[in-house]
């Protein structure tokens, strides 16, 4: 299969696979976005109209029934349905990619890891804040080791939205897996355990702010990692001034970065990896400062050019992975991981205690 193009099934297309998935696949050289599967009209005529030569189905079943058609189902469907579909196209045979977060437990998460091995078949979990370029950078300064060692890591991810949208997302529904821990908390963990590793206390607050709203939306966690780096992450709907994405504190100097990457923006206003213009770069004003022993607001450390943010590597890597000329870019064991940190946090919000994992 070297020149054939991997013919990709994508099941979902609100936000993530319309925004995200689709476009990516797309500009991802070996792929081919073959299938949509929607049911509602309007997405199946977007679908259509930005991919003219991609076929629509309504449904799941209708996909799995063209299984022999494919080489790679993509899940970004609502949360509480990604192990059912993960299940079946395993079942199936064919590699998937699923949306974070996989699962609502880790345990559902090791189980599709144990039956992709069982078939012999990728599976891989959609973590594309790995690729963010403040994320690239930061992990580069930690290679050269720059900030010496690392006593303290802060990330936000915050936003402003005092009225509620609505939808799944916002759902109170414990079967829908929705709220911020489980939405915006699945990006700031996994970034936290790839660069200072597995997590031994967890401690949580988790609170419901906004008239309305029946799920977290100001969320905190404080972890601590087996090598003794703390983790503090934060996750807001409600944050009328946004802090820093990143602050992250050493023994030799401190590294703080503020905005986020670019790149959903542009896949949000219509632009495409490979079309021409720089991809995942941003403007000079916006790089991080390094430094110690005085604030980067009064100018203090210096300016570190940020690296450019890079989400087609992640199905690049895909494509190499269902070829078998190259690993698992994010594994269903590593987001099992992230998920067990995830369900200590909801312990600790909800009993008021440090979890030990």
């Amino acid at each position: 299969m070297t020149g054939t193009p991997l013919r990709v099934g994508l099941i979902g297309y609100g936000l993530a696979g319309s925004v995200f998935h689709a476009p990516l696949i797309a500009a991802t050289d070996g792929l081919v976005l073959d299938t949509v599967v929607t049911s509602n009209p309007e997405r199946q005529e977007q679908a259509r109209a930005e991919f003219p030569d991609v076929r629509v189905a309504a449904t799941p079943d209708e996909l799995f029934e063209r299984a022999g058609e494919l080489d790679l189902i993509v899940i970004a469907s609502p949360n509480k349905t990604h192990v059912p579909l993960a299940t079946a196209a395993l079942k199936a045979g064919l590699p998937v990619v699923v949306d974070k977060p996989i699962s609502g437990t880790a345990a559902e998460a090791r189980e599709l890891a144990a039956l992709a091995d069982e078939r012999g078949v990728l599976l891989s979990v959609f973590q594309n804040r790995r690729w963010d370029n403040d994320f690239l950078t930061l992990r580069k300064l930690l290679g050269d080791g720059a900030l010496g060692d690392v006593w303290r890591f802060e990330s936000r991810f915050e936003r402003w939205r005092p009225q509620p949208k609505g939808g799944w997302r916002e759902s109170g529904d414990p079967a829908e897996i929705g709220g911020l821990l489980y939405d915006l908390g699945s990006h700031v963990v996994d970034q936290a355990i790839t660069l200072f590793g597995p997590v031994t206390e967890v401690y949580a607050e988790a609170v419901v702010r906004r008239d309305g709203a029946e799920t977290d939306d100001d969320t905190f966690l404080a972890l601590t990692h087996a090598n003794g780096v703390r983790s503090h992450l934060y996750v807001s709907a409600t944050t009328a001034q946004l802090g820093p994405r990143f602050r992250v504190l050493g023994s030799r100097a401190g590294f703080v970065k503020y905005g986020l990457d670019p790149q959903e923006a542009a896949l949000r206003d219509g632009a495409r990896p490979g079309t021409g213009a720089a991809w995942g770069v941003e403007e000079e004003s916006l790089w991080g400062r390094l430094g110690a022993g005085e604030s980067p607001v009064t100018g203090g450390g210096t300016a570190v050019e940020t690296m450019p943010g890079d989400y087609p590597a992640y199905y690049a890597a895909v494509a190499a992975a269902v070829r078998g000329t190259g690993p698992n870019p994010v594994t269903a064991l590593e987001a099992a991981e992230t998920l067990d940190v995830l369900e200590a946090a909801r312990r600790s919000a909800r009993d008021k205690v440090t979890v030990t994992l």
